[in-house]
């Protein structure tokens, strides 16, 4: 596979690995409405997608990406004018977080205009593998030309769509238009319902012997086939066909045959095609009406409309999965998935985390009738939770920070030992068994000892009250009084705090 070169890759491609995980830190004042598991992160997203691994890896259904586009244009909450292979550095490591977070049968959506789109698909190619892609939709963005423009006026924008894993992910259907069931009518009164007349020949290169024939038809009329054509039945499946009156020979009776297709037994929904329009999921200044009509002003120059995440959001999830956008900017991700009733995960780095996206959200949650409201009936309710990005677990000579609770470091050696989230409730020394192998954290009191210290060593009184496990068993803590004989006894590893955590 063709592989993209640019100066500075190689610290590109190491650079996920040396984010440090930082904690994530609850700020009660800024989060709104009932307790929820929805979350608004403020600061940089390559740190907070690193701290959010060791409790959702794997774990999300739908990613929708807005970076910037690196149009060499100044934008007010972006720093967009920065060199390619600036851009690309950038990219890879947090396209690499994000894959890492996709559930296995998840997917994601990349926007992107054409100076990065064909760079951003080989990098996306190279992180995700060329056999999960799966299109590139073509939007619509813009409606009237552009007459100053120096060479051709740019009314479009791309949106790469990339599985996790394509043989496990498949797009929802999308729901028929009245235009759609227009087109059915029922002409002869049959009880089945409308119905649209279809042809009832295939290409000659795809029928069998059978198929050819001349159709003698009860109205007493004979049809022989066009050239290069084949019936689409053998002929006693057609004299069926004719029979259940599933055979349209026009008002006279007489006119060439046709296949009835009923509106009752087409699929209850359309496949998405590549090119969106702006009628379909609206454009830019749909986009900016919307913010406009939110904050009484144009605070973004190229805000999404609502529309078009409700489609991808259809497209990708069902309710109650979740859906993270590490590029937030405006917010309109985190409303969208609000109001369709998804879980989600919003992360902003800008002052507009607080001054807009907060406010949007609360606005969500009061029930706003902007954007999609109406169409989804949306009512309001629900809430978030906001955050913003804490120390690191370690401090500069890699011993853990004093205030680290247990749940914190149970989450983080969890992960670090089985790259898996941690869904325990950091109320047990044992954080889980995954392959056969039991996991134990001795630290900060677990075990109820008025002195923390005294419960993080492994002795024969702790052990004795540890949760059993028949079977080999990783042990962290500050030390053991077991010997080598002993441990290989009683099968077990252990790694002393902090000296054999894995720092990043």
């Amino acid at each position: 596979m063709p592989e993209l070169i640019w100066n500075g890759k190689e610290e590109a491609v190491k650079a996920a690995g040396k984010v440090p995980y930082r904690l994530l830190k609850e700020d009660r004042n800024l989060g709104y409405g009932d307790d929820s598991e929805n979350m608004l992160i403020q600061g940089d997203n390559l740190a907070a997608l690193k701290s959010l691994l060791p409790y959702y890896k794997g774990r999300v259904k739908c990613i929708y990406a807005d970076p910037p586009y690196n149009t060499g244009s100044a934008f007010e909450h972006y720093d967009d004018n920065v060199e390619h292979s600036t851009w690309l550095s950038l990219m890879y490591p947090r396209i690499e977080l994000l894959r890492e977070l996709l559930a296995e049968d998840g997917v994601i959506w990349f926007s992107i205009d054409d100076e990065e789109c064909h760079y951003l698909k080989i990098l996306l190619d190279e992180i995700f593998g060329r056999n999960n892609f799966v299109a590139n939709v073509v939007w619509e963005k813009k409606y009237s030309p552009q007459n100053a423009a120096k060479w051709l006026s740019d009314s479009h924008d791309h949106i790469l769509c990339y599985a996790k894993n394509k043989e496990r992910w498949h797009p929802y259907l999308l729901e028929r238009t009245e235009e759609m069931n227009a087109r059915y009518k029922n002409r002869d009164n049959d009880p089945r319902g409308a119905w649209k007349p279809s042809d009832a020949t295939a290409q000659a290169g795809h029928g069998t012997d059978s198929q050819f024939y001349v159709l003698n038809a009860p109205n007493g009329k004979s049809y022989s086939l066009p050239s290069g054509r084949c019936w689409l039945y053998t002929e006693p499946v057609m004299m069926q066909k004719i029979k259940d009156n599933r055979i349209w020979f026009g008002v006279s009776g007489k006119s060439v045959p046709q296949v009835k297709k009923f509106l009752t037994e087409v699929k209850q929904g359309v496949a998405c095609k590549t090119l969106w329009a702006r009628s379909e999921v609206g454009d830019n200044q749909e986009g900016k009406r919307e913010i406009k009509e939110l904050f009484g002003q144009d605070v973004f120059d190229t805000p999404k409309p609502e529309r078009i995440l409700q489609r991808i959001l259809h497209l990708s999830t069902k309710e109650n999965d979740l859906v993270l956008d590490a590029f937030l900017g405006s917010g309109t991700t985190a409303a969208v998935a609000h109001k369709m009733n998804r879980r989600y995960i919003g992360i902003e780095m800008g002052d507009h985390a607080i001054t807009h996206c907060v406010p949007r959200l609360q606005k969500v949650i009061d029930g706003e009738q902007g954007g999609i409201s109406k169409a989804v009936n949306w009512q309001g309710g629900g809430g978030f939770r906001f955050y913003r990005l804490g120390e690191t677990l370690f401090d500069e000579y890699e011993i853990i920070r004093p205030d680290i609770k247990f749940s914190e470091l149970a989450a983080h050696i969890w992960f670090t030992e089985t790259k898996r989230p941690y869904s325990g409730e950091g109320d047990s020394p044992l954080l889980g068994i995954y392959n056969g192998i039991a996991y134990y954290l001795l630290y900060n009191g677990i075990l109820g000892d008025k002195k923390p210290q005294s419960g993080n060593v492994l002795s024969r009184k702790v052990m004795s009250i540890l949760p059993p496990y028949d079977g080999p068993k990783v042990i962290y803590g500050e030390r053991t009084i077991f010997g080598a004989a002993k441990m290989q006894q009683l099968q077990i590893t252990f790694k002393h705090i902090p000296t054999e955590i894995k720092v990043y």
